[in-house]
This record gives C-alpha cells, structure tokens and sequence, in this order.
C-alpha cells in the first residue's frame, strides 16, 4: 500500500482488528435476512510523514451514504461544545452579519446552527442525504457533495468563499486527505480562518483507544502529520488547542500559506516538541498496542460471560461506531448482550452490524430493568451514568470496557 499523502510504501502495522463491517451500517429487519459486507480492519503507519492510516478495502461512497446514521445533536455534551465553539470563534475572529461561515461534514446541522442563529451567512457541505435533510429543515444551506480539489474550485465559481471553515471530525474520514485540504483552501478567503477538530494520535495511541479505530477513519492523525499534509495542501497552521473530547482531541487553525494575518502561536511549538519528545516519529511509539488493545477486548469477553453465568441481566448504551468496533472485534453477539438503547430515533428498531443486537429507546430500561449497562461511548459515561441515575428506579451498575474495564 501506498500512504494517502506522500505516497511511499507503507508496511509498519500500528493494529490489526480482524474485520467487521461498517461502523455505521446498520440493519433493518429485512437486513438481518441478508449478509452483510465485511472488510478487514487494519491500520498502519507511514515511516515517511507519519501518517497513520486504514489499509485501503472500504471506498467513502460505500460508508456515507444515503442511510448514514451518525446525527450529531444527540449529545448534551456535543451541544454545549458546539455552542461554546460559535461564541469562542465569533469574538476571537470578529465575525458578524456580514460574515460567511462554511461548516465541511455540516452533519444536521447542529454546530451550523448557532452561526445561523446569529444571522451570518452559513453554508454547509455533506455528503449523506439523511443528516443533510435534518440540516435543511433547521432552514440551512447544504450543498450535497464531498469535498475535494474539484468540488472545492466549483464552489468558489459558484460565490462561497470563508471568512470561518469549520471542519470538525471529517478530516479523518476522507480517503484522499490531500485534495480535501486543497479543497478547503480553495473555499477559504484571502484572510480567512479554517478551524479542524479530530481525535489526537497520541490519546489513542497512549490510552490505547482501539475502538476510536473503524472504517470510516482513514487517518489517525498528529500534530506531525497534519502539518505536513497541510504544508503540501498550501495551508498552514497558526495555532492548536487540546480538548478533552472523544478521550483527547486536537483544534488545529490554519490560514493560507501565504497569509500573514496570524503569527505561529506558541501552542503550536510547544505540541510540536511534545510530539517529538514522545516519539511519534519512530517506529518505537507504536510498539505494543496492539497487545494492550488484546488485554482490553479479554478483560471484557470474561466480565460478559461471568455476567451470564451469573444470571445477570447486561444491556449495552449508545450504538455508536465505537462501540461496533469493540464488539466486532471482541465478538459480542445478543447472547452475551441483550439489546442497546440509544435516543435517536433514526437507530432505533434497528441492530448494530456485525453483532446484530436489538437498538431500543430508554424506555426499555424502565420496563425491563437490566443488572449492568455497558456504556459504549466511554467518553461520554458521565452524561449517561447522571442519565440512567434519573430513570425511574433504577440502581444497577454501569460499565465501561476503554480504555480499561471500569465497573461501577
């Protein structure tokens, strides 16, 4: 395989999770009488830029497309990172009326909003038709394409050009990593700001957060490999926050090349040393995940069938990708894992891919109380621990499997 940005070999393996089928696929009942697709899930490491990537079996018109389920506003959390974005973004780069704000993977339009609410003009690009029509009837504008070289110079012709791109957990998702940047470029102003959010290597490699590790992710990215992306797409970066999201990300704000409106900001040399100090560009930093990735996935394998043996009623929370990745890979099946609740409708009278278990509403909790609920999406556990202590009666014990078993 050839890396997606400097095209050198690529043969360094950072994980191999056996195979699954998309993350993000899930079933219909008609589903279940069919077989589903399932692809190999390995990621390796570029030793030439260090960009961290999914070996190529899955192409993006297979994984987003129209049934797309993923809608971001399902998240209390989500909600008020968003929010606090938009205030943060519209004081620090003195946006207003008369602003334009591009939002790339706009999803339902949840972070868009609050720049819409604000009376800028908002344009979102997305690809999947379901969560483009949650976005157009918040009454935004989607253009319904991915982004790329081409598109990018088709929407520039066609008037969009940004003071403000946001891109927030896309730029992970996109097989051609290259000419998305290049596309972003295109559709920012001469002076214009782009804003990327995404899950930090080092966090996932340094927690050891395999389930961060699905087909939708084509790269796995630092500080390191992101610059040199960027410095190949004509952008570069100005400066760099860590966040707390999704176990530890990064928010990377990059100007045109050319652009002398930001001065390199001191958080960009000091991750910059951070990175080079832990090694993220050498082999040695890779070394052994894959073993810790095996002790997580059986610590959990023997709580789940202690927890049978033992009588006890075990439910999962939140069908989200990450969760489907550490099922597949664990080999989680309705035996060992009664059914998943999760609050968006869209998911919900279906079954996860792979392990085919029931997604059901709340609701099921309060009739039919379970001993143990699995949080699935570990970084939001406190949310839904506050939230299942709220329902009517119940007291059972909540888990979470990444990065370590953690009971009660």
């Amino acid at each position: 395989m050839r890396c997606r940005h400097c095209g050198e070999r690529v043969g360094l393996v950072l994980a191999d999770l056996g195979s699954s089928p998309p993350s993000n696929s899930y079933l219909t009942d008609e589903g279940l009488r069919s077989p589903e697709t399932w692809f190999p899930l390995r990621v390796l490491v570029c030793e030439t830029c260090w960009l961290v990537q999914t070996e190529d079996f899955a192409d993006a018109a297979h994984l987003f497309d129209a049934d797309y389920a993923y809608f971001s506003g399902f998240s209390s959390t989500w909600l008020e990172h968003c929010r606090t974005y938009a205030d943060e973004a519209t004081e620090r780069f003195g946006l207003d009326r008369s602003s334009r704000v591009i939002e790339v993977a706009s999803n339902d339009g949840t972070l868009l909003n609050f720049f819409h609410m604000r009376g800028m003009k908002c344009t979102g690009i997305e690809p999947t038709a379901s969560t483009t029509a949650a976005a157009r009837d918040l009454g935004l504008e989607i253009r319904e394409v991915f982004l790329g070289d081409e598109s990018g110079e088709n929407l520039v012709a066609d008037g969009l050009v940004a003071d403000l791109l946001v891109a927030n957990n896309v730029l992970a998702h996109v097989p051609d990593i290259v000419g998305f940047a290049v596309g972003c470029r295109r559709l920012l102003a001469a002076d214009g700001v782009a804003s990327f959010e995404f899950h930090h290597l080092v966090e996932l490699v340094s927690k050891t957060l395999f389930d961060t590790i699905y087909h939708e992710h084509f790269s796995y990215l630092s500080l390191t490999s992101v610059e040199a992306v960027f410095k190949t797409a004509g952008l570069k970066v100005f400066d760099v926050e860590q966040l707390s999201t999704h176990g530890g990300s990064l928010r990377v704000y990059a100007q045109r090349a050319e652009s002398t409106r930001f001065d390199t900001c001191e958080s960009v040399f000091r991750l910059r040393d951070e990175e080079a100090s832990l090694g993220v560009a050498s082999p040695a930093f890779y070394a052994g995940f894959q073993e810790r990735s095996d002790r997580t996935k059986d610590d959990l394998m023997r709580f789940l069938v202690d927890a049978k043996r033992e009588g006890r009623q075990l439910v999962g929370y939140g069908a989200a990708a990450k969760g489907n990745t550490l099922l597949n890979y664990a080999g989680v099946r309705p035996d060992l894992m009664a059914y998943v609740v999760d609050n968006n409708p869209a998911k919900q009278g279906m079954y996860l891919p792979g392990s085919r278990i029931p997604i059901v509403d709340e609701q099921r909790i309060v009739d039919d109380p379970p001993d143990i609920v699995l949080v699935l999406p570990w970084n939001i556990r406190d949310e839904v621990a506050q939230r299942l202590g709220s329902l009517n009666g119940w007291s059972g014990t909540v888990v979470t499997a990444v990065p370590e078993l953690r009971v009660g």
